[in-house]
């Protein structure tokens, strides 16, 4: 597991922005899939 720790660090900080990427993409998914 070499530089996990790097990817670790890289995560927490792009998390925030991460979390209401995802949110928004599962929303579209989820409306995709019912329409």
């Amino acid at each position: 597991m070499s530089g996990h720790s790097k990817w670790h660090n890289i995560q927490q900080r792009k998390g925030k922005q991460d979390a209401k990427r995802s949110s928004m993409f599962s929303k579209f998914s989820k409306a995709i899939s019912v329409a």
